[in-house]
């Protein structure tokens, strides 16, 4: 089974490269199948790590930022797939 990680943050206005290159230096304890960093407006920060686990898991998850470097706390969800192709 692949299990999708989400972690997402809002960066204080101004500060969302910061924030990327915080998330990029974050060392998981063991390997994803794969990560992902995305940027979105409001100095948004994304980012997915896939798994290949069971959607109950103990995973490794980024951290909570420390600092004033957020505006709130993070944002996690965990997502288990369905499925190859497209949906339709």
């Amino acid at each position: 089974m692949t299990v999708a990680l989400m972690w997402e943050a809002r960066a204080v206005p101004g500060r969302g490269e910061e924030l990327i290159a915080w998330a990029r230096r974050q060392e998981l304890t063991g390997r994803p199948l794969r990560r992902e960093t995305f940027r979105a407006p409001q100095d948004r920060v994304l980012v997915i790590t896939w798994w290949d686990a069971e959607f109950t898991a103990d995973l490794p998850e980024l951290p909570e930022p420390e600092g004033e470097l957020v505006t709130r706390a993070v944002h996690r969800w965990r997502f288990e797939s369905v499925g190859g192709g497209q949906d339709g």
